[in-house]
C-alpha cells in the first residue's frame, strides 16, 4: 500500500508538471525540448517497472512493461486523428500544445472511469472476457483489411454537431479564452469544440485500449499506471513525429497482430476459467493453456519493432527512390 501512495503522488507531479505547467505554456516546443521530455518518461516508465519487480515479483513488472507498450504504440496510432483534428479546426501551431495539454487531461479521467468499470466488470462477470476478447480480434481485422478509417478522415461526432447548434461559437481563436464578448453578447471560442473533439475521440480509443490491458493484466494498479505512463510525454511525441507519422505506415499492422493476440489470450481466459453449456460436459475447459506474461511482451515487443523497423526502411527506400529521380531528371 504504501508503494501504490507513493506511486500515484509522483505521477500526480509528473502529470501536474507536464500537463498543466509545461503544457500551458504556449509555444511549439523544439526537438530538443521533445526528445528531452520523451527520454525522461520513458526512463521513468523503465525504473518503475524495476521498482515493481523489486516490490512484487517478476510477474507484475512483466505485465507493467507488456501494458505500457502496449498502451503507449496504442497512442502513437492515435495521434494521427489528433493530427487530423488539428488540422481540420485550424488549431494555431503555438495553441496546439496546450490543447493536447487539455486533451490528454480529459482522456486520463475517462480512461480511470473506464478503468473502474472494467474491474467492476471483470470481477463479477468473466465472461466479459469474451466480448472483450471478440472486440479485439474485430479491431484488428478492421485495421488490416482497410475498414478502420480514422486515420484519413476525421468526423464531428454527434455531440459536437448538437453543440454547433444550441449555443454561440466564434471562428477565430481568441488565445487560450474559451469565452468572449462581442457586442454584448458572450461566444464560445472554436477552442471548446476542440477539446470535446479530442476528449470524446479519446473515448473510442479506449474501446481498444482498456480491453487490450485486461488481458495482458486484471491489477486495477498496473493497468492505470502503464495508462498514465503511456499518456505521459505524448504532447512532445506528437511533435516530435510530426510529419513523420504518415511514415509509420506498417504501425497499424504490428498493432493489429498485437490486437489479435491479446484478443485471443482474453478467450482462452474465458474458456478456462468459465462454465460453458454444452461444451465439456456443461464445465470450464481446464485443458486450455494459460498464455504466460513473459510471452506476452515478446510478441508485442517483436510486432511493434518489426512493423517502426519496416516503416522506416520503406520510407528511406522511398526517399532514395525520390532522389534518383530527381538526379534523372536535371541529367536530361
Amino acid at each position: 500500500m504504501p508503494f501504490m501512495v507513493a506511486t500515484l503522488a509522483v505521477l500526480a507531479v509528473f502529470f501536474a508538471v507536464d500537463i498543466l505547467v509545461i503544457g500551458r505554456r504556449p509555444h511549439v516546443p523544439s526537438t530538443s525540448e521533445c526528445l528531452r521530455h520523451i527520454a525522461f518518461f520513458v526512463a521513468m516508465a523503465l525504473i518503475f517497472g524495476g521498482l515493481v519487480w523489486w516490490v512484487s515479483g517478476s510477474g507484475p513488472a512483466i505485465e507493467f512493461y507488456s501494458g505500457w507498450l502496449t498502451e503507449y504504440s496504442l497512442s502513437i496510432d492515435n495521434l494521427f486523428v489528433f493530427v487530423i483534428i488539428m488540422g481540420n479546426f485550424a488549431v494555431p501551431k503555438d495553441l496546439q500544445k496546450y490543447v493536447l495539454s487539455i486533451g490528454i487531461t480529459i482522456a486520463l479521467v475517462l480512461r480511470g472511469i473506464f478503468i473502474l468499470a472494467g474491474t467492476a466488470l471483470i470481477t463479477r462477470f468473466t465472461w466479459v472476457f469474451f466480448i472483450f476478447g471478440g472486440f479485439l480480434l474485430y479491431t484488428a481485422w478492421s485495421m488490416v483489411s482497410g475498414k478502420d478509417k480514422e486515420e484519413e478522415e476525421y468526423r464531428e461526432n454527434g455531440l459536437i454537431r448538437a453543440l454547433r447548434k444550441v449555443i454561440p461559437i466564434t471562428d477565430e481563436y481568441e488565445g487560450e479564452r474559451l469565452r468572449v464578448t462581442r457586442n454584448g453578447t458572450r461566444f464560445f471560442t472554436p477552442l471548446l469544440v476542440v477539446f470535446l473533439a479530442i476528449g470524446t475521440t479519446d473515448v473510442m480509443f479506449a474501446f481498444d485500449s482498456i480491453p487490450a490491458i485486461f488481458g495482458l493484466t486484471k491489477d486495477p494498479f498496473i493497468v492505470f499506471t502503464s495508462n498514465v505512463f503511456a499518456l505521459l510525454g505524448l504532447q512532445q511525441l506528437y511533435f516530435l513525429l510530426g510529419s513523420l507519422l504518415d511514415k509509420l505506415v506498417y504501425l497499424p499492422y504490428g498493432l493489429a497482430v498485437v490486437l489479435a493476440f491479446i484478443g485471443v489470450k482474453l478467450i482462452m481466459e474465458a474458456l478456462h476459467g468459465n462454465t460453458l453449456p454444452f461444451i465439456n460436459g456443461g464445465g470450464p475447459l481446464e485443458a486450455v493453456p494459460e498464455v504466460p506474461t513473459w510471452l506476452s511482451l515478446l510478441v508485442i515487443v517483436l510486432a511493434i519493432g518489426i512493423a517502426a523497423v519496416a516503416s522506416l526502411l520503406k520510407a528511406r527506400g522511398q526517399k532514395g527512390q525520390g532522389l534518383d529521380d530527381v538526379s534523372k531528371s536535371n541529367s536530361r
